[in-house]
């Protein structure tokens, strides 16, 4: 197996982690996932992701054959140094609300896509890997810089640079929106990669599952959960 034909997915065990995993099982013959603890305030979504695995596994048994190893790195020194609502015991501003020093919003976390896809390329240089994916998207996302496709396009570049071996960062979500994204969870695994993205994926910034909506859990108001619901509702041609 050459190395063209593996990919290592970052793999939060969110909504569009999901489907850049069945994206990439669609698209490589032999696929890893790596998730990462930045010291975010909420474990439930480090909980969710090996469910999610699991269901994969079991409901597409195709893919299970692709789906590799799974690894985790503890980078919480990341959240020790980060001082945003994703890492503090701090309000998450409402989606239109924004930080007044450089109009970030508060759920920024700086440098975290660069330090995740650099430790990812560290661990697919070891794994024989040059494919990382990630579901970085700059149509439908907050602002950050770091989802851009021009910084993703440098990043790349630089990390080419400096393990001399290419390394592609493969990113299909970048120019879709969310309603786009459930459209293609169901053309990757119809209705059963929809039913795994309502109940296990986790996309609330406020950790909660313990309300149940059309689009899946969380809490409804944060701005994670009100674009996953107004891309679910738009898919439904209900907006």
């Amino acid at each position: 197996m050459t190395a063209a034909s593996k990919a290592l997915v970052l793999f939060s065990g969110g909504q569009d982690s999901t489907v850049c995993l069945a994206w990439a099982l669609e698209n490589y013959a032999h696929v890893e996932t790596v998730g990462i603890d930045y010291g975010q305030r909420h474990r439930i979504e480090l909980t969710q992701r090996l469910i999610v695995l699991e269901h994969l596994r079991e409901m597409f048994p195709s893919w299970a054959k692709k789906l590799g190893q799974d690894h985790f790195l503890d980078l919480g020194l990341l959240g020790q140094i980060s001082d945003t609502a994703l890492t503090r015991d701090t309000a998450i501003a409402e989606a239109d609300v924004t930080l007044s020093d450089n109009a970030l919003p508060n759920t920024f976390v700086p440098g975290r896509n660069l330090i995740f896809l650099t430790f990812a390329a560290a661990l697919a240089y070891r794994r024989g890997i040059d494919v990382l994916v990630g579901g970085m998207c700059e149509t439908d996302f907050s602002g950050y810089p770091d989802c851009r496709r021009s910084t993703l396009d440098a990043l790349q570049s630089a990390l080419s640079l400096g393990m001399d071996t290419p390394i592609v960062v493969a990113t299909p979500l970048m120019y879709l929106d969310k309603a786009q994204t459930w459209a293609l969870a169901q053309s990757l695994g119809g209705e059963a990669l929809i039913s795994i993205t309502m109940e296990d994926t986790h996309t609330c910034y406020e950790g909660d599952r313990s309300q149940r909506h059309a689009w899946g859990y969380g809490c409804g108001v944060c701005p994670a959960c009100d674009l996953r619901a107004k891309g679910y509702y738009k898919w439904h041609g209900q907006l």
